[in-house]
């Protein structure tokens, strides 16, 4: 009963936090086996605190699509990508191009720098799908919604309704092919998808009609009214805080900027940008119902996508060998140990997270059959 009293929904927020945390550590590197370990941790995350719902069930989704993204890259180098290296895997006949299509060829010579190359780089791309796909099965897509301000809340209802998409279509999937099953057809192959396609599509759009209809009795899109001179001021500055954030991290990544457009102009535009969300927010009437707590596990879990995130970046800026594989020539990579260490950080969110709360449901009692009776003869 005291594991039952403890277990709650760890706010949304904290989840995608983390997340992108590992999102943005996977951006840093094209080590396999980094990047391996990061789908690992993400993976384990999610057996441990994903919830039974249609949400919960979008993560092999996501493992799914991975593996697509990283064929497609490699067959797209294969076919268009300039050859890189010299060990040839096989010769194919090529076709000329103008010069001005230069970088770009059709056919030609299979080199294995160019797999590795495109193999890393559809691993990286893989990796940062499977980590949003985590977010998105342990995040509870209308919990999210109740934390994000109010001026962005027409802005956070379109994301939303986007994230619910693919939760709502793999389990659209499963219940057709759990039917076409129990019916005897066939659930695999492309006569399984050709039939699987018109009933998806018709619940996707029975749900939209349903949610237009939802939006409009609650008032969706209603302003309050606020001054004139108050919205423009808002506009403003929240214009001006996301081109001075914009302008603070290009000067970062460029080695010519003034060091006075760097880290303080980006510092600076976060703060006008926040300053005019706040005051933008006066103008969107909304209430709140039991918003979601923001207590230690919540720290213990953002901070953990924090510090991943932190430590790949650092090691990336330091040149920390490992960080980067080698595809010419081509070498086994190595394990650096600060990301390392990082990743198993990545993992603590599986204990420190709070246990998913469930739904206990009373099975009612089997009734007792009547004692048997003697008849006289």
């Amino acid at each position: 009963m005291a594991s039952a009293r403890r277990a709650r929904w760890l706010h949304p927020g904290a989840w995608w936090l983390w997340a992108l945390g590992l999102a943005a550590a996977a951006s840093r590197t094209t080590n396999p086996l980094l990047l391996l370990l990061i789908i690992g941790a993400a993976a384990v995350v999610v057996q441990a605190r994903r919830p039974d719902a249609p949400w919960g069930r979008s993560f092999g989704f996501f493992l799914r699509l991975g593996v697509i993204v990283i064929v497609v890259r490699v067959g797209v180098q294969i076919l268009f990508g300039a050859a890189v290296g010299t060990t040839v895997l096989v010769e194919l006949p090529g076709i000329g191009l103008p010069s001005w299509l230069a970088g770009v060829r059709l056919g030609g010579d299979i080199t294995a720098e160019s797999i590795l190359l495109a193999l890393y780089d559809g691993l990286r791309l893989a990796t940062i799908l499977v980590c949003v796909g985590a977010a998105n099965s342990l995040a509870s897509p209308t919990r999210l919604l109740k934390s994000v301000p109010a001026a962005l809340y027409e802005l956070g209802v379109s994301v939303v309704v986007a994230l619910t998409f693919t939760p709502q279509l793999v389990a659209d999937v499963d219940r057709l092919r759990t039917a076409r099953r129990l019916r005897g057809r066939a659930t695999s192959g492309p006569r399984a998808i050709a039939g699987a396609a018109v009933p998806v599509l018709e619940g996707a759009l029975e749900r939209s009609v349903a949610l237009a209809a939802a939006m409009d009795s609650r008032g969706y899109g209603r302003r309050g009214s606020v001054p004139l001179r108050q919205r423009r001021t808002a506009s403003a500055l929240l214009l001006g805080g996301l081109v001075a954030a914009c302008v603070g991290a290009y000067a970062l990544v460029s080695a010519d900027s003034p060091a006075v457009l760097g880290l303080p102009m980006l510092g600076l535009g976060v703060a006008v940008a926040v300053a005019g969300v706040a005051l933008a927010g006066r103008t969107s009437i909304r209430t709140r119902y039991r918003p979601d707590p923001w207590a230690a596990p919540e720290w213990l879990v953002s901070g953990a996508g924090v510090v991943v995130a932190g430590a790949f970046a650092a090691a990336a800026w330091a040149g920390v060998a490992g960080m980067t594989a080698s595809v010419d020539p081509p070498a086994w990579p190595t394990l650096p140990l600060l990301p390392l260490a990082a990743l198993l950080v990545a993992v603590t969110p599986a204990l420190t997270a709070p246990a998913v709360p469930r739904v206990l449901v009373e099975r009612p009692q089997p009734t007792p059959l009547p004692a048997p009776q003697q008849v006289a003869a």
